[in-house]
């Protein structure tokens, strides 16, 4: 990884999350998660719990995008009447980037069939990358490692940096 790509590797984690943010019961999501992303050499500017309110997620987000160029979110992505990330997160997003949480749910399929029900996206904010994860700790450790890898490639991409190396496609 090149030194202008270590620099530009800040994360913001935001746990989406009505009892936690409540205090009624601890968030191990958000920690879990953040700590991976310290393994994988992020510095991780900011953690926050929200509640489960469209407007509140889309606040924290882009609040969080202006700071980080990877803000990571984990809870509300199921089907619950109260999952509403997805939709806080397409509501912020200039574009998105549909195979990334594809990859999370055929990789997350293999270990439980309960990953297809994960309406998770991923989606650009300027030159931020979202990324919504599963609220379970075991399920959003899981599914950020089946797409840690590609993170610093599209950070550099919305950098500008686009020339390609032969090492790029190895």
């Amino acid at each position: 990884m090149s030194s202008s790509t270590h620099e530009a590797m800040t994360a913001a984690v935001l746990t989406v999350s009505d009892s936690s943010f409540r205090g009624e019961r601890a968030d191990a999501s958000g920690p879990a998660v953040a700590k991976l992303l310290k393994e994988k050499s992020f510095q991780v500017i900011s953690t926050q719990i929200v509640p489960d309110e469209i407007e509140k997620i889309q606040e924290a987000i882009l609040e969080s995008c202006e700071r980080a160029r990877f803000v990571v979110t984990t809870g509300g992505t199921g089907v619950a009447p109260r999952d509403v990330t997805p939709e806080a997160t397409r509501a912020v997003c200039e574009r998105l980037i549909e195979g990334i949480p594809e990859h999370m749910r055929t990789e997350g399929v293999k270990k439980t069939p309960f990953a297809s029900l994960s309406r998770g996206v991923c989606g650009i904010v300027g030159q931020s990358l979202v990324l919504n994860l599963p609220g379970s700790p075991k399920g959003a450790v899981e599914s950020l490692t089946s797409v840690i890898e590609l993170v610093p490639h599209v950070l550099d991409l919305l950098a500008g940096k686009t020339e390609h190396s032969a090492k790029s496609h190895s």
